[in-house]
């Protein structure tokens, strides 16, 4: 077993990258390759390191989501299962968050887009096989695959960007 070093995830023997989080798994270090910062030409400097925040989610936490271009941020007390997506009148099952009014029919989210399920102390985000797919801080993510949510991960539902914060608090909504 190859335990991650990000998230503690015990992976099976022959994996590159975590099942868990997707971070790449280091090895013994003698055959390792180690990435190397970017250099972004066009400002001619070196792309910023990725910090990652805390998985933790404490009992009374919020999530707060900045969509891009929102005026306002989003705030909510996620369930057991919340459904990302966007409202039509004619489907059987609605979300548990509309994006309807974030422009979420023109960039291409889906009824039924995503899920954040909540489990103990984390939350994981995972695509319900959307037409646009679903990413996490730019990585697509497999359908009916959670993957571990963090403060300040970005995640994108078909072309609707937002980053997802998590906020400690236990006054009502």
């Amino acid at each position: 077993m190859k335990l991650c070093p990000y998230c503690a995830y015990q992976n099976r023997e022959g994996y590159f990258y975590c099942e868990e989080c997707g971070h790449r798994l280091v090895g013994d270090g003698a055959n390792a390759t180690l990435p190397t910062k970017k250099f972004d030409v066009l400002t001619n400097q070196f792309a910023r390191s990725t910090s990652w925040g805390t998985a933790y989610f404490a009992d009374q936490s919020l999530i707060v989501l900045h969509v891009r271009d929102a005026a306002e941020p989003i705030t909510l007390r996620p369930q057991r299962r919340t459904i990302l997506g966007r409202y039509d009148s004619s489907s059987v099952q609605k979300p548990d968050l509309d994006l309807t009014p974030y422009g979420a029919l023109e960039k291409g989210v889906s009824r039924i887009h995503a899920e954040i399920q909540r489990n103990d102390e984390t939350l994981t985000i995972q695509d319900m096989g959307s037409a646009n797919g679903t990413h996490l801080n730019g990585q697509r993510l497999i359908p009916e695959q959670p993957r571990v949510l963090r403060d300040g991960d970005e995640i994108q539902l078909g072309k609707l960007i937002a980053h997802v914060y998590f906020k400690s608090g236990s006054a009502p909504l």
